[in-house]
């Protein structure tokens, strides 16, 4: 499946320039913008894996717009194409999480590998957050859990490990999760 990329630069024919070997070499780009502003609404928009952007644009730059894309996390990374090279500006990509800093004019030989590294960790940091999210919501059932076992030794002054078993018998006989009977078990226990 292609990956979706946005282009990002005032320059319309360097946006019609990389969109077009971007295409030949079947990237889908979902769509274009010109300023930091459309890039955002776009992003909001399309929520493409990458946005290809260049910093020195009217009003809201590439690096405005990369920190607010990361922030509320509108796509899968920033690659950040510009015309500056001083190391202020690679500082400033780096602090907002930019996966990639490109100096204009990029050819073909360095574009491409670029963008495929880019992509790679688009899917590495999707990845973790997956993980992440699984890793939470565990953490989060299990303190449910543990919260209605309290609740099961305190009212019927059982052990912890009887609380459990009494918790997992009720999820298997009622074919449900043990998450949804303790949400029950607390729910009709707490005052």
């Amino acid at each position: 499946m292609a990956k979706k990329i946005l282009l990002v630069d005032d320059e319309p024919l360097i946006r019609m320039d990389i969109k077009d070997l971007l295409e030949e070499r079947g990237y889908e780009i979902v769509g274009e913008a010109c300023d930091g502003f459309e890039a955002v609404e776009s992003c909001k928009k399309y929520n493409p894996d990458l946005v290809i952007m260049d910093i020195d644009m009217p009003i809201l730059d590439g690096i405005k717009a990369g920190k607010i894309i990361a922030k509320e996390n509108l796509a899968g990374g920033v690659l950040l194409l510009t015309s500056f090279e001083d190391s202020e500006y690679i500082e400033k990509a780096k602090s907002i999480g930019a996966f990639g800093y490109l100096v204009k004019p990029a050819n073909e030989k360095v574009l491409i590998p670029t963008i495929e590294m880019c992509l790679s960790k688009v899917n590495e940091f999707e990845k973790m957050k997956k993980d992440l999210d699984n890793i939470n919501s565990k953490l989060v059932e299990r303190k449910v859990i543990e919260r209605a076992k309290g609740i099961l030794t305190r009212e019927f002054k059982i052990g912890e490990d009887e609380a459990y078993n009494r918790i997992r018998k009720l999820s298997m006989d009622k074919r449900t999760t043990m998450l949804e009977i303790a949400k029950m078990i607390i729910i009709g226990y707490d005052e």
